[in-house]
């Protein structure tokens, strides 16, 4: 990508900073979401584990599905509109939220959440690389790591503004059997914040449209070809990059999305807002991150603390005490915040492990791919399934009968196990043992 001659570094740079952190931040602010729309979908249509994994899953396979359609709609009508219609296809998600409410069709809302998740592909497919080159190229890695700060800033505030307009007295309605006179009014509560956030977006849609951003244009770089390598399969330290960030995306989004259903199962009442806690432990990764790596640290061992400690914390869990608060009466009471269950601290704490694993694969799995980097950018997208699959075999995990939620975590301690073995030694093969090379 370049910028056209006709933009010069030092114009008006603030205000394409400020159009990009605000869609960064909504970015944010809509995946989050789904943290505490699922505990709230459960009461509300009475949904099993299983039934309300899928609003997760209709939201990851919409973008693992319009991954690659969306780089054709970025090359037919250009970043800046392809920003706009992503705006403009999360603002029509949005207002499809209300129909559903007043249904109560489970339907309608996956059809609302694959909208969501397909425009938000498109969305992001277009606004990264503005990061890049709305500034100077040295100062990009910072600008990354704002932008990425942001985003999961909007994770810490979206549950907790969705459970003080839409989620005000759910607590003070039994889990296991709510009037329908408590559902009604649950759902006409999602009606209002919903019409708004559509509004806002779409307004947000048009004003991206006419903003003065720069035009980016595709740029054509020579590749490096392999000769004796045909085909992106035959880097095995792409392919199992894409396993290992398929299994990241999974555990991150069993982390930040389903701890807030897990805390209702507890009988915990600040359930709604959990997903905070979550993405809190994040962001602090994410700025440790930013600091320590690589002036102190490489990716390469990041990545290998990480998967240790979503190894250690995973089984924490399923082993942990749901009657003692212990671990949070030491990190988070001093503090202020809610005494949590030690299990729920767990699984929040998991952001921290997550936090820096989606900047450290991705330069690690590209490597010296060449010709075949697009398609390896295109595979690494498709591996966002995982958020979609996980969760679902976690759930199912847990109605198995002796399971239950609480065991059912284990899941994912082999997926952090892979990431361990990816950091220790899969990023370094470049050629299958059954290879003749």
């Amino acid at each position: 990508m370049a910028v056209e001659q006709n933009t010069t570094k030092a114009q008006s740079s603030v205000i394409p900073m400020a159009i990009i952190a605000i869609l960064f931040f909504i970015l944010g602010f809509a995946t989050w979401l789904n943290g505490s729309l699922m505990p709230y979908l459960e009461l509300v249509l009475s949904l099993t584990p299983v039934q309300a994994s899928f609003i997760l899953f209709s939201f990851y396979i919409a973008v693992t599905v319009f991954a690659i359609p969306s780089a054709w709609v970025i090359r037919r009508v250009g970043y800046k509109n392809g920003m706009a219609l992503g705006m403009a296809g999360m603002a029509v998600a949005a207002f499809m939220f209300i129909p559903a409410a007043k249904t109560h069709m489970f339907s309608l809302f996956l059809l609302a959440q694959f909208m969501m998740g397909a425009s938000q592909t498109l969305l992001q497919t277009a606004v990264n690389p503005y990061v890049v080159k709305i500034g100077p190229e040295a100062s990009a890695a910072a600008r990354i790591s704002i932008m990425g700060i942001l985003n999961k800033s909007a994770g810490v505030i979206a549950p907790m503004v969705f459970a003080a307009l839409i989620l005000g007295g759910m607590k003070d309605f039994s889990s296991e059997t709510p009037t329908q006179e408590d559902i009604n009014a649950l759902a006409d509560n999602l009606v209002m914040p919903y019409i708004c956030m559509g509004l806002f977006i779409g307004l947000l849609a048009l004003a991206v449209k006419f903003a003065p951003l720069p035009k980016l244009a595709l740029e054509t770089e020579e590749p490096k070809v392999d000769a004796q390598k045909d085909s992106a399969f035959n880097y095995p330290h792409l392919v199992l990059g894409v396993v290992a960030l398929f299994l990241y995306v999974g555990v991150e989004v069993i982390a930040g999305d389903t701890i807030g259903s897990y805390g209702r199962s507890l009988g915990y009442e600040g359930f709604a807002t959990l997903t905070s806690f979550t993405m809190s432990f994040m962001v602090i990764g994410y700025i440790l991150g930013v600091i320590t790596i690589p002036r102190f640290i490489s990716q390469q061992k990041a990545l290998l603390a990480s998967a240790v400690l979503g190894v250690v914390l995973s089984l924490s869990i399923v082993f942990g005490s749901n009657d003692s608060a212990s671990m949070a009466n030491i990190f988070l009471v001093p503090l202020g915040f809610p005494a949590l269950p030690n299990t729920v601290f767990f699984l929040a704490l998991l952001g921290l492990a997550n936090a820096i694993v989606w900047p450290a694969i991705w330069p690690m799995a590209l490597r010296d791919l060449g010709s075949f980097t697009s398609t390896g950018s295109a595979l690494l997208i498709m591996a966002i399934s995982g958020g979609a699959i996980l969760p679902v075999v976690m759930n199912g995990f847990a109605m198995v009968d002796g399971v239950g939620r609480q065991t059912a975590y284990l899941v994912m301690t082999p997926c952090y196990l892979f990431m361990l073995f990816y950091a220790m030694k899969g990023h370094t093969l470049t050629h299958w043992r059954f290879s003749k090379s």
